[in-house]
């Protein structure tokens, strides 16, 4: 009687476990509209990834699953119902907080492996120890708040929970140590996952190179600016276009949406001048161009930059590549951002 009441008791729990796995399995398996999205916290976003670039790639292929990532995805799934049987509504939609963001950055390698080492070779990989423990910066100016305005934009704490001491004087050290090889700028900062954006279709007609060229329609830019005070994303082509000044003559400033991107870090001065604080607007012969005519997307590198528009030699026999400048040597006195036609030429004479 006892093994045959130990047996029933096993049966169920296997029966229970086999249910609850496939239950598990069709829940993961069903549209998001009914399952993730049948929260209400989960709605606004479903909306905006049904209009993305990611509309064919399902929830849990980068939110994970709540078994995917042990106790902190558990943790957090179970947090999302409570918060939903309580009929607590948030301000704003469900958000992620920096672990969350990490580990969805882990599945955007999983087809942007190409961008990710890109990425890791230019300066936007640095890490919190990078930024926050460079004993030149700091020495020269006071942490403070709007620090994370660029960097570390999903940290969940405030300046004193990261870093000590908050002066000019050192040596300084990260409270929070697991944080040193964190990046300050993931992929989320500047790429909105959910942000509308239209598929690449294929041309009309493969064998007409001007349908080729002429048919596709253009698609709107998958990028975007995360606001910290307001955790949301403003799309990059919503970003003011700052007026610029050099000296107090106007300067043309790409109408390039990413570059309204860059320039909310590498920011100029409150009076606008182009080239104070980390402001890189070009003026003098460069004047007009983006960032990106230069700069490759995800590493930076401006290695190749000036044989995109210069020939080899110019009409006045000079080598581009050898000029005197900031692109070939860090040091030299032309900032290849301000240079003049004067710098590296001698003024026409007058008759």
């Amino acid at each position: 009687m006892i093994v045959r009441k130990t047996l029933i008791v096993l049966s169920l729990v296997v029966a229970l476990v086999l249910l609850f796995f496939v239950g598990y399995a069709g829940w993961n398996a069903v549209d998001p509209e009914r399952s993730c999205a049948s929260c209400h916290e989960i709605v606004p976003s479903l909306e905006i990834w049904q209009q993305s670039a990611h509309r064919e790639i399902g929830c849990a292929d980068c939110h994970g699953t709540a078994l995917a990532n042990g106790l902190h995805s558990l943790k957090e799934k179970a947090g999302m119902v409570f918060t939903h049987m309580r009929k607590e509504e948030p301000d704003i939609a469900v958000g992620l907080d920096e672990q969350g963001v990490l580990e969805v950055m882990e599945a955007c390698v999983k087809c942007h492996r190409d961008e990710q080492k890109s990425w890791q070779a230019g300066g936007h990989s640095a890490t919190y120890a990078d930024i926050f423990l460079n004993e030149k910066h700091n020495s020269m100016e006071r942490l403070y708040p709007g620090c994370f305005r660029c960097h570390g934009m999903y940290y969940d704490g405030n300046i004193a929970s990261l870093v000590e001491p908050i002066s000019t004087t050192g040596p300084w050290k990260l409270i929070r140590e697991g944080n040193a090889d964190l990046p300050v700028i993931p992929c989320l900062v500047c790429h909105p996952i959910h942000m509308e954006n239209e598929l690449m279709g294929k041309p009309g007609a493969l064998d007409d190179p001007g349908a080729i060229f002429y048919e596709r329609q253009e698609r709107n830019a998958l990028t975007g600016l995360y606001l910290r005070s307001d955790h949301m994303h403003l799309r990059a082509d919503m970003l003011p276009l700052p007026e610029m000044y050099d000296g107090a003559g106007a300067v043309l400033v790409s109408d390039d949406p990413v570059q309204r991107i860059c320039m909310q870090c590498h920011a100029p001065s409150w009076e606008h001048q182009a080239g104070t604080e980390d402001d890189r607007t070009p003026v003098g012969v460069h004047e007009g161009i983006s960032c990106r005519a230069c700069h490759q997307g995800h590493s930076n590198d401006a290695r190749n930059a000036c044989k995109k528009c210069h020939p080899a030699v110019t009409s006045c026999g000079l080598d581009v590549m050898t000029m005197n400048t900031t692109y070939r040597d860090r040091e030299s006195p032309h900032n290849i951002h301000h240079m003049a036609c004067l710098d590296c030429h001698d003024p026409i004479p007058d008759f």
